[in-house]
């Protein structure tokens, strides 16, 4: 969690009273952030001893997502609101005439790298404090190295509006066309001059090769060709902002949308209280290469519903609250709210632009609680008595783990991310485009998706340890996952079993004598003939796959036992028999039916291929660098529930 350290006196000089240690420590604790210091006996001990020494500071650990919390302002505006001091306030934009609204055009140079934009303009009643002006950068370097992520994502600049002309432009340009003196220097340099004076600087060099290696930079220029930033590198020392400053500029170049939003949000509002109409900002318009506009930031509340007897069910509030009283609890955490005139089990929840940690309905229920207080809860006895066993999916999980270990394999644990790459074309699969889970913004190229299959992860252990004697054996029994779109999330995990044989010869009839391992441990069958007439088993069938050597890979089948509540859950009867706290029929008992309809080929209206063994092929294994012959089977473990 980030830490912020804030003036003591200013801090309790805004909460209109002095406070104990302890009694700020449990105001804290009541309130969801944790005081990590205080430095009043410290300051006191340099001054008895004659040393120089700034006034106390308090040190609170402040959430992760919550940005408002960031700074002095917004942390004691919240305490305030918390205190039944004030009401939350209702952030405005101020409305300009058309000829003094402060427009920015972007040009479409800036699509290749840096190609959102977004500003604001805060116009102060009186200039910046020395207290104001180290709390406005401090907030700004916080959203950096967080949210922004070091500035990959949202880099946010900032300028004394009195030295700079409107229309602005944000448009990008080859390095040596960009000439300027950037920020506490006089010289002027070009950005080739630039990169190389900022490699050696300790705060700035972690921050060029967000750009180095492009071929053109992002700038931003006022009306007279002045530059005022370099993002996300530099500002222009000709704007900078001093203790003298009253109206600032404030531009926002991004890479990712949300988080541009929600930094505008953040930069403005905190410090919107010292405008001259308090709380109100002035919005700046955006124009797009497409002739769009948009006016930024957006500080209107975003509405959504919340329901009392949710609330009251999950935090167990006794007696109940009733819909006004938990709208009152909800007012105190900065949220607006009122009761529904329409349904009297919902209460209508505007979400302030400072507040975009909430989500979901659970979390204005966490606020509700922490309105409430978690030490006013009373102590209950739980309505049900419960003994705590592994989910089915879980204890056939270990069961085949463990047996797959006694017949001399190894277990590894790959990573669940991989590159597109590896889950698909190493494999020579097609990406059907709807099956794997994509990362928006993967750190590096080995991790962009969410694996489909287990065998990319085997395939680089053996890669990574060609030094092991011959034969490699190695199995993995854990999750998959896939986009399903009939899923709140939106996505579905599947268990799966999946093992690897390297040796000199290719061992076809190893992975095969190991998935008859498992199967007989699982007390399932083997069907002599495709057509049998038995009423459950497994069967093996020849099948086309380009991940394997021709004509020598088969699809392995699984013929489910009739749909009836005796025979709803198939976990070995062996261990059933011998296990009385076995697992009941789970919400597992549909996945047949799911993975029945998902993977065509069966021979049988009830028959469900599960998997798929064989000889990898040669181009296979060369994308995996590996020199020797392997075989790999690989099914699901989810339809034996």
């Amino acid at each position: 969690m980030p830490t912020i350290s804030v003036d003591k006196a200013d801090l309790y000089r805004r909460l209109e009273r002095t406070y104990t240690q302890v009694e700020f420590d449990q105001l804290c604790f009541d309130f969801g952030i944790e005081l990590d210091e205080d430095t009043t006996e410290e300051v006191e001990a340099a001054k008895k001893a004659g040393l120089p020494t700034d006034e106390p500071v308090l040190k609170i650990e402040i959430p992760a997502n919550r940005y408002d919390l960031l700074c002095i302002e917004g942390l004691a505006l919240a305490l305030r609101i918390f205190l039944n001091l004030q009401l939350p306030p209702s952030y405005t934009l101020s409305t300009p005439s058309p000829d003094q609204l402060i427009s920015v055009s972007v040009t479409a140079s800036v699509a290749e790298i840096r190609p959102f934009f977004a500003g604001a303009v805060l116009r102060f009643k009186e200039p910046f404090t020395p207290a104001s002006y180290k709390s406005f950068i401090d907030l700004q370097d916080k959203l950096h190295a967080n949210l922004c992520r070091g500035r990959k994502f949202v880099a946010i600049g900032t300028h004394d509006l009195d030295t700079i002309k409107g229309p602005f432009r944000y448009e990008a340009k080859a390095p040596k066309d960009i000439k300027f003196a950037p920020l506490n220097k006089e010289t002027v340099y070009d950005a080739e001059q630039l990169m190389n004076l900022y490699e050696t600087d300790r705060h700035l060099a972690k921050f060029l090769p967000l750009i180095r290696d492009s071929p053109v930079y992002p700038v931003i220029y006022d009306s007279e060709d002045r530059v005022l930033s370099m993002p996300p590198i530099i500002n222009s020392n000709h704007s900078k902002i001093t203790l003298q400053t009253k109206n600032i500029f404030i531009d926002m170049t991004a890479t990712d949308q949300t988080k541009l939003d929600i930094v505008a949000c953040i930069m403005t509002t905190m410090f919107a209280e010292y405008t001259e109409i308090p709380f109100t900002i002035e919005p700046v318009n955006v124009i797009f290469p497409d002739g769009t506009a948009r006016l930024t930031p957006d500080v209107s509340p975003r509405r959504t519903t919340a329901r009392p007897s949710y609330i009251n069910s999950c935090t167990g509030f006794a007696p109940s609250l009733s819909a006004s009283e938990i709208s009152s609890l909800l007012t105190r955490m900065s949220l607006h709210s009122s009761v529904s005139t329409v349904n009297e089990d919902e209460i209508i929840v505007d979400v302030p632009a400072t507040r975009p940690d909430i989500l979901h309905e659970c979390d204005i229920m966490e606020d509700a609680a922490v309105a409430y207080g978690f030490n006013n809860l009373k102590f209950t006895f739980p309505k049900a008595n419960t003994i705590a066993k592994p989910l089915p999916i879980n204890k056939l999980g270990d069961m085949v783990r463990k047996e797959c270990a006694q017949a001399g394999w190894v277990e590894v644990l790959p990573y669940i991310l991989c590159s597109h790459d590896e889950n698909f074309a190493f494999l020579n699969r097609p990406d059907p485009g709807n099956l794997a889970i994509t990362l928006a913004n993967p750190k590096t190229v080995e991790y962009q998706v969410v694996r489909t299959s287990l065998l990319p992860g085997l395939l680089k252990t053996v890669r990574e340890n060609k030094n092991l004697a011959l034969p490699v054996r190695i199995f993995e029994v854990s999750d998959v996952a896939v986009q399903d779109l009939s899923q709140e999330r939106r996505s579905r995990n599947i268990r799966k079993v999946s093992a690897v044989w390297c040796n000199k010869t290719a061992g076809f009839e190893v992975v095969h004598g190991l998935l008859d391992r498992i199967m007989q441990i699982m007390s399932v069958p083997f069907l002599e003939r495709e057509e049998s007439k038995g009423t459950t088993g497994y069967y093996i069938k020849e099948t086309s796959d380009d991940t394997f050597f021709p004509d020598r890979a088969a699809s392995i089948f699984y013929r489910p036992p009739p749909t009836t509540p005796a025979a709803s859950s198939n976990i070995p009867q062996a261990h059933l028999a011998a296990d009385p706290t076995a697992p009941k029929p789970s919400a597992f008992d549909n996945v047949k039916e799911v993975l029945s309809s998902a993977l065509p080929g069966s021979s049988s209206s009830r028959d469900v291929q599960i998997g798929v063994l064989g000889i990898l092929h040669p181009e296979v294994l060369q994308k995996f660098e590996i020199e020797y012959p392997c075989s790999s089977l690989e099914f699901d473990l989810e339809p034996f529930l």
